[in-house]
């Protein structure tokens, strides 16, 4: 039987967590091409214009969210 020691545990967590953070991540893309087709069709009706649409929602999207970490990130830092 291995027995890994608390300094090992110490060190691997945070990678660990920031994996599993990582991977929870991949859940956002089809949720924001989804609700982004979605709000781009019920304001257009041709095709063309829901796509231009819904890609700019998708940007601004990440960008409210790239936003929103930014602003967590210093307010952690500076707790």
């Amino acid at each position: 039987m291995v027995f890994v020691s608390s300094h090992v545990f110490a060190f691997l967590f945070p990678l660990i967590f920031a994996a599993s953070v990582a991977n929870r991540l991949w859940y956002a893309l089809p949720l924001i091409v989804s609700i982004s087709l979605v709000y781009a069709a019920t304001r257009h009706e041709l095709m063309r214009p829901i796509v231009e649409h819904a890609v700019r929602f998708s940007l601004w999207i990440v960008g409210f969210m790239i936003g929103v970490f930014i602003f967590l990130t210093v307010i952690s830092a500076l707790v």
